[in-house]
């Protein structure tokens, strides 16, 4: 399937901007991290790996799964369970890798291994939701510009403010966008996956609008605090969604997953006719 080969493309390509980006830059450049070099690079990778990786290689998994042979679905087990707790071992205060974020990247490296090896039919040529879908993606992918140019190691100052020295509620002078990873691009491509995935057959459509409805919601919280609330335009903040809490956001990201799932993910035509020819191959493929 084209969209499993998109989605894991987007992860190979952020991990290499990760390990060349904070390799070359100095870490007081970039966000909660100490070290600097190939080493410190590779380590961020690393805990990227564990987020946001984990829950794309869990999505993933959710649609490749029923294509996987018995013995490869209990591999694919191990490799979900995996993926869902390595998020947890990502301290948001300090981003330096530690060994237990072994545990996650683990996980991700099993989720791409399964897919090579699972029997997926080919992606439809047309699916419900296909001209949303291009208009969403589109759309969040030019909300992201500034977060695409920091893991870049790159400032863009045209519209968004990246280069600029301020300081916002007392804390330490410092650029409006710094360079490298940000929640805002995790959500980017969070969003992106599930708008991929749910072209797909899959048993996992509400996991999907979740995981879309939480990825704008990171990338509307680090906007508004980067290019809104630090103009100095206004002194309200949106709360954090990055990690689960009793918060508006969060309630707003709840409501909107069943709204996003009766629209849109749910019970696609060209979903149900891959289904159809998957069951059809697997019956030509048995023995008479």
């Amino acid at each position: 399937m084209r969209e499993v080969r998109l989605v894991w493309a987007l992860v190979a390509a952020t991990l290499v901007a990760i390990v060349v980006t904070y390799s070359r830059l100095p870490a007081d450049e970039l966000y909660n991290v100490s070290g600097t070099g190939v080493r410190a690079g590779l380590g961020r990778a690393v805990v990227d790996l564990n987020f946001p990786d984990g829950l794309i290689a869990l999505a993933v998994l959710g649609v490749v799964g029923p294509c996987l042979g018995p013995s490869a679905r209990k591999l694919a087990v191990v490799a979900a369970v995996l993926c869902a707790i390595g998020p947890g071992f990502v301290r948001q205060g300090n981003l330096d890798v530690r060994w237990v974020n072994v545990v996650g990247a683990v996980g991700v490296a099993l989720a791409f291994s399964l897919t090579l090896f699972a029997r997926i039919p080919a992606s439809p040529r047309r699916a419900r939701g296909d001209r949303v879908r291009v208009v969403l993606a589109t759309l969040l992918t030019l909300v992201a510009l500034e977060w695409i140019a920091a893991a870049l190691g790159v400032y863009l100052d045209v519209v968004f403010q990246s280069s600029r020295i301020l300081s916002y509620h007392g804390n330490a002078p410092h650029h409006a966008v710094h360079h490298g990873m940000h929640h805002g691009l995790y959500g980017l491509l969070l969003a992106v996956t599930a708008l991929l995935l749910s072209r797909l057959p899959n048993r996992i459509s509400p996991l999907l609008a979740l995981l879309l409805a939480y990825g704008a919601g990171n990338m509307l919280n680090d906007l508004w605090l980067e290019q809104i609330a630090e103009r100095g335009w206004t002194s309200w903040t949106i709360p954090s969604c990055l990690e689960p809490g009793v918060t508006w956001t969060w309630l707003g990201v709840l409501l909107a997953t069943p709204v996003i799932w009766l629209t849109c993910f749910r019970g696609s035509a060209a979903a149900t006719d891959a289904e159809a020819g998957l069951r059809r191959t697997r019956s030509a493929a048995q023995p008479s």
